[in-house]
């Protein structure tokens, strides 16, 4: 299940204005958050990044989609159907893990040391405490959950809240910065959850390891709780009516952040190498990558602002 919530275009609910280049710029839109996702009302504060003073939004979440369930994400038997565990990608490609898949690991990989189950009983090794999940997902996996899958469940972190400082109205910055992986954030989905950089997977199947998705594209951790690495239509989208792909939320740096395909399914061709491009009712703005890819956007075209995590 999802939320799309229908308005003609961004610029008719959102303040728009122009740069020195006269570039059409849209603001953040505050009012496209889905309430249930915060923990405190929407506020204005000036924040300084890189020596700039910005204008930002403070959004503060709960971790806890309202608008999609989270999980699952393991199966635990190899006779499991795709309803009883999530997704995992490779190649550019979105695999649902279900027992079959599991089982199949050994041949997917074309090596022999897969064997996250049991083949007596077609038992799966599933991480079921949050102690065994923290130790296997940990960078350096304790030996004692190699070939496992590992699942987090979000109410090992309970009381978690997320604080997003997003610029006002995005600021072109002087150079791209790319987003480089681990301890940065790439933007904010409508319901509050984080979009992350690519997931470390080579150190995630190096250990022979399995961290699948669920089928929102999220999964859990320590450090951030719920987060997404991949698009796949279930959180809430603001539709567009002039046939431009729906709007899923807002980069770091206050640009906006768009569904890859338009309502014809086709990708924009112009995209530069962001994955960001212009038009004059949305502004600048990006298009995430496919949900196989491992990615939403390859760098932020303005200053990004902050995020952190309390527990």
């Amino acid at each position: 299940m999802f939320g799309v919530i229908l308005f003609s275009s961004c610029k008719k609910k959102s303040t728009v204005a122009t740069n020195d280049g006269g570039e059409v710029v849209v603001e953040v839109n505050p009012s496209y958050f889905l309430t249930a996702g915060l923990s405190q009302t929407i506020s204005k504060e000036t924040r300084t990044f890189n020596g700039t003073s910005i204008e930002c939004y403070k959004i503060v979440t709960n971790n806890t989609p309202t608008d999609h369930a989270m999980g699952p994400w393991c199966p635990t038997n190899i006779l499991d159907g795709a309803d009883k565990g999530g997704v995992w990608f490779e190649g550019g490609k979105l695999y649902d893990v279900d027992g079959s898949f599991i089982k199949n690991m050994a041949s997917f990989y074309n090596n022999a040391t897969w064997q996250l189950y049991n083949s007596a009983t077609g038992k799966i090794n599933v991480t079921d405490t949050k102690e065994k999940c923290e130790a296997a997902a940990r960078p350096n996996v304790d030996p004692a959950y190699r070939n496992f899958c590992v699942e987090c469940q979000p109410s090992y972190y309970q009381g978690l809240k997320k604080t997003f400082y997003i610029p006002v109205r995005p600021r072109k910055a002087s150079s791209t910065m790319p987003i480089m992986g681990m301890g940065m954030v790439v933007g904010i989905a409508f319901n509050g959850i984080n979009f992350d950089p690519p997931a470390p997977t080579q150190a995630i199947l190096g250990a022979f390891t399995l961290a699948p998705m669920d089928d929102a594209g999220g999964h859990v951790n320590g450090a951030v709780g719920y987060h997404y690495h991949a698009a796949t239509g279930k959180s809430t989208s603001i539709k567009q009516t002039d046939g431009h792909a729906s709007m899923i939320g807002y980069a770091m740096d206050g640009y906006g952040m768009f569904e890859q395909l338009d309502a014809s399914g086709k990708e924009s061709a112009d995209l530069d190498a962001n994955r960001g491009h212009y038009d004059t009712v949305r502004g600048y703005h990006y298009h995430v990558a496919s949900a196989g890819s491992n990615k939403f956007i390859n760098g932020f075209r303005g200053l990004p602002g902050s995020f952190s995590v309390s527990f």
